[in-house]
């Protein structure tokens, strides 16, 4: 008998090990049988960037390093893989005592990165690099491109914070942790989602809804009860029936928080014509002498349309962004692909046409001007040393199996604020993207081209 759903969600430690494509399964019991257990280098790259994209920004690592420490196949698991009757007793055996041993090299959370580099690097006994692909792609797929997408809208706000409005759009429970924290490391000020602020320590925020509103006797009467229970962070939702009235209502309770002491934070608009009744609230707002009262705009916003509401003159203090940041829904997938560059063989590529890879284990090189501007990359192999005056963007993040060097969230956040404003403005723009600024060094052309001549291997 099938075992029951859990309650909230499906992944657990006692079954994350199964987390994983059949064919990961199949093919480790092969090499398990044909004695193929050496080291192999596999790495985690992007082909090609999603459209409008420029860069991409790193994320997901910290989830991935967890589970490679984590990773394992109880009883109940080697039981269900029993019963499939396609696996060796011996790969079985093997499964039992499964560990994660390997080596880690990645580019850290909050980088700014371009197509083909080595996102992640993972160098482990074959089998142990083989069965980790799925959740490896799963993990730093989604969070690359929610972290991008973050980071995007971020740069549209001009400065004004921009918070994580999703969870209730977000293609599940997991999802909605995962979009606060890729979206933080993205620039966004926090998220709505309670258990990320709990699990992450990131700021969390939230305002009212319309139902509140319309559970009182009236508008007024909604607010007031709201600014009573919430002096210190009262938001207030003003367009549930009219915006001008519903502001004219929020100034009301504003007098009467001054009046106790009290300051009346904000309003949020979710409705409408967000540029027109913008700019007629804060009008009321300043006549009355609440100029110091935020403005919030939220309501099916992307970077495009926030974009736009600034260029037509919108009156805004911040944005709410759900649906179009959890989903990235003009570009809902990141194309992360995980292939084998080396083994104790020597260099691996992959030929295939508009498939092919770039062989052995790299670094990628990063130069800047005298401002910090960002000129180029170079991806070379490992052991090349960069170009004068270059940085390294991969770290060894994980040896024998065991994470070096916890980060906080708010270094993450911190690095890609900068690794953004020290993009050429070309690769900032939201539209049109530009040609990444990448390019091979004369040793890893040099291989590439002569595998390509032999064939491959």
């Amino acid at each position: 008998m099938a075992r029951p759903y859990p309650t909230f969600g499906f992944v657990a430690p006692d079954n994350v090990g199964l987390l994983t494509d059949l064919y990961e399964l199949t093919m480790a019991d092969s090499y398990f049988r044909q004695g193929m257990n050496e080291p192999a280098t596999f790495a985690v790259f992007v082909r090609e960037l999603p459209p409008d994209r420029s860069f991409l920004v790193s994320a997901g690592l910290e989830t991935v390093l967890a589970y490679l420490e984590q990773v394992r196949f109880p009883p109940e698991a080697i039981a269900y893989l029993r019963s499939l009757g396609r696996f060796s007793d011996g790969f079985l055996d093997y499964l039992r005592d499964f560990r994660f041993r390997g080596d880690v090299r990645a580019i850290p959370e909050g980088e700014v990165f371009f197509p083909l580099e080595p996102l992640v690097e993972v160098t482990a006994p074959r089998i142990e690099t083989q069965l980790i692909e799925t959740m490896l792609l799963n993990t730093l797929n989604f969070q690359v491109m929610i972290a991008t997408k973050a980071a995007r809208i971020v740069l549209a706000a001009q400065g004004r914070p921009v918070i994580d409005f999703s969870p209730r759009r977000d293609h599940g429970a997991d999802a909605a942790v995962k979009v606060a924290r890729a979206s933080y490391i993205g620039g966004c000020a926090g998220s709505s989602c309670v258990l990320a602020g709990h699990l992450f320590g990131l700021p969390v925020f939230g305002t009212m809804a319309h139902s509140y509103v319309m559970s009182f006797e009236d508008e007024l009467t909604a607010f007031r009860a709201f600014a009573l229970d919430y002096p210190d962070t009262s938001v207030l939702l003003i367009d549930t029936y009219d915006t001008v009235r519903g502001a004219e209502h929020a100034i009301t309770v504003a007098r009467e928080m001054a009046a106790r002491g009290q300051r009346l934070r904000g309003v949020r608009i979710d409705s409408g014509d967000l540029v027109a009744a913008s700019r007629k609230v804060r009008a009321l707002l300043q006549q009355a002498g609440f100029g110091d009262v935020q403005i919030v705009l939220s309501g099916g916003l992307n970077e495009f349309k926030i974009a736009d509401l600034l260029r037509e003159g919108a009156e805004v203090d911040a944005f709410g962004v759900g649906t179009e940041l959890g989903t990235s829904a003009d570009a809902p997938f990141v194309e992360g692909v995980y292939k084998l560059v080396e083994d104790v063989h020597g260099y691996r590529i992959k030929l295939s046409a508009g498939k092919a890879t770039l062989p052995g284990r790299k670094q990628v090189w990063r130069t800047v001007d005298a401002e910090g501007t960002l000129v180029r990359d170079v991806i070379a192999l490992a052991d090349e040393p960069g170009p004068p005056g270059a940085r390294p963007l991969l770290e060894e993040v994980m040896r024998g199996g065991r994470a070096l060097r916890p980060e906080p969230l708010d270094a993450m956040r911190r690095r890609c604020q900068e690794a953004v404003a020290h993009l050429p403005p070309a690769l900032r723009a939201l539209r049109d993207s530009a040609p990444p600024p990448v390019g091979l060094s004369p040793a890893l052309e040099a291989l590439r081209d002569r595998m390509y001549r032999e064939g491959g291997g």
